[in-house]
């Protein structure tokens, strides 16, 4: 199937916003999600919207677990293909962050009918199903709607064992995080370092120092951020963990890069080192974060 371009169309300029710097404010979702609770996980439901993990999983049998996951959001690139793939990418990803495998995929399409074009629409789904194939996750079917912005994304249903879950596609790193014995991860994406960090402390009781100047940066990030370009995801993300961090003096520039409201980010891992020192008395309480230069 040949690549559908039209010349001139930016998928961006048709959203308030992009990607998951779209999310609503974690504090304010905390709150929404909070009536959701169930009485108690039961034996069945291993996880649910208790600590804001990426995905539901039901314990099916004893050596099997269902992993579902939703994800959608705006566009944060204007080639349509490419859109696809991303979103496509971020979607899988929420499968690989819980430990599992994902095994099918359907389409979440919102398309603004009257303002861009059908093969547009198809272009974006094509992008998805290559990274389905790619990682060999069939896609088939979902559901799609008249939206005036457009909206790509998918749910996953994958499996895991119950006794391995993890709280580029993520697969690799997944793969690698499990066979070290890692037991507890997440995605990094629309709350940012800092944000998905927290959410991790705070969900295992401990506390988490982050070594700033050990933090990677894309090339071009700190240029850009200097520039005036910085998502308000990401301020929103910085102004909802600033009460439970020590900054440890770095610049509201730096901790907003740690808050960055990524799209699709790379795996945060967490796990016990053997005869790691005793930490605990360099943060005044649990459930914070330190950051130190």
């Amino acid at each position: 199937m040949g690549r559908v371009t039209h010349s001139g169309v930016r998928l961006t300029q048709f959203a308030r916003g992009g990607g998951c710097a779209c999310k609503i404010p974690p504090g304010e979702l905390e709150e929404t999600v909070a009536r959701l609770l169930p009485d108690g996980p039961g034996a069945e439901l291993m996880v649910g919207v208790e600590h804001g993990d990426d995905g539901a999983v039901v314990r099916v049998r004893p050596d099997m677990a269902i992993v579902v996951t939703a994800d959608f959001f705006t566009p944060v690139v204007d080639d349509a293909y490419t859109f696809g793939r991303i979103a496509a990418t971020n979607a899988l990803s929420d499968i690989y962050a819980m430990g599992g495998v994902p095994l099918v995929a359907v389409n979440l399409l919102g398309w603004p009918r009257e303002k861009l074009p059908a093969e547009l629409a198809a272009e974006v789904l094509r992008g998805g199903l290559d990274v389905g194939r790619a990682a060999g996750c069939p896609v088939a079917g979902g559901h799609s709607i008249d939206d005036p912005e457009p909206k790509y994304g998918m749910a996953v249903t994958g499996t895991a064992d119950p006794a391995a879950l993890m709280t580029t596609l993520n697969a690799d790193a997944s793969r690698a995080a499990l066979a070290t014995g890692i037991r507890c991860a997440t995605d990094v994406t629309g709350f940012g370092l800092l944000g998905h960090l927290y959410k991790l402390a705070r969900a295992s009781g401990v506390a988490a120092i982050v070594n700033h100047s050990a933090v990677p940066l894309i090339e071009g990030t700190r240029e850009a951020a200097r520039a005036g370009y910085m998502p308000g995801g990401s301020r929103r993300n910085l102004d909802w963990v600033l009460p439970h961090t020590d900054t440890g003096g770095i610049s509201e520039e730096d901790l907003l890069l740690l808050a960055d409201a990524q799209t699709s980010g790379g795996l945060l891992v967490a796990g016990e080192l053997p005869g790691a020192p005793i930490i605990g008395e360099l943060i005044p309480r649990r459930d914070s974060v330190l950051i130190i230069r």
